[in-house]
Order: structure tokens, then C-alpha cells, then sequence
């Protein structure tokens, strides 16, 4: 008996990759700066000349502040699936995640609306 395993491929949409680059208000120069690949790599990507690996469609989402899926033509919502936040590029909002990180859901919901109530106040 003979076992196959079969990889199920993922269709890559480079017209999304543009949308989020472009969201950001940067060249594909920079683009590919910040994903530390070539400008040439980089524009095969968008010209579909290239199928990023699941790897490296993970971490141009996470650079472009979108997600895989939304890359992947999953969702239409542009949003990250996670933030990462370190401690020494943000140390307030990081202290503000630790200590919540063990609250619950009301509490949680609670401060969110404050945040949305204070930030639409400046406004």
C-alpha cells in the first residue's frame, strides 16, 4: 500500500499585495527594503511571477499590517489577525496587554469603549 500525502495549494492574489503596499503609502522599493528581499524578488510577487511561500505570505502580512488570509483572497477585510507589540517600541500599550491579558471579556470590553470615547473626543 502506497501513501500519498497531498498538499492543498493556496491561491495567492497579487493584486492584494498592491492593496496593502499601497494602504501604507510605500514603493515597492521600500516594500521590499522592509521584507529584506530584492526589489526584483519583490515585483515578482506583485506582478504574479512568483508564489510567495505560506512562510514568506506570513511575514509580508505581518510587515504590511494586514493578513494572510486577506492575501490569500480568504476574507476581504484587510485587518491583521494579530499584533505583535514590543515592549521597548511601545512600553505603555505593552504594560496595558500584559495586565490585561488575564481580564475578562466585560472588563476588556469595557476599556475598549472607553478608548474609542476618549480617542472620538480629540477628534
Amino acid at each position: 500500500m502506497s501513501s500519498h500525502i497531498i498538499f492543498m495549494k493556496e491561491n495567492f492574489y497579487p493584486d492584494r499585495l498592491i492593496k496593502a503596499r499601497e494602504k501604507l503609502g510605500i514603493t515597492m522599493t521600500e516594500a521590499s527594503r522592509r521584507l529584506n528581499m530584492s526589489p526584483i524578488g519583490y515585483s515578482r510577487y506583485e506582478h504574479g511571477e512568483r508564489i510567495p511561500s505560506p512562510q514568506t505570505i506570513e511575514v509580508i502580512a505581518r510587515c504590511f499590517g494586514t493578513s494572510s488570509d486577506y492575501l490569500y483572497g480568504k476574507t476581504e477585510d484587510m485587518s491583521p489577525d494579530y499584533v505583535i507589540i514590543y515592549e521597548k517600541d511601545n512600553k505603555p500599550l505593552f504594560d496595558l496587554v500584559v495586565e490585561c491579558s488575564d481580564a475578562e471579556a466585560e472588563t476588556i470590553k469595557r476599556l475598549s469603549a472607553y478608548y474609542r470615547e476618549i480617542s472620538s473626543s480629540k477628534k
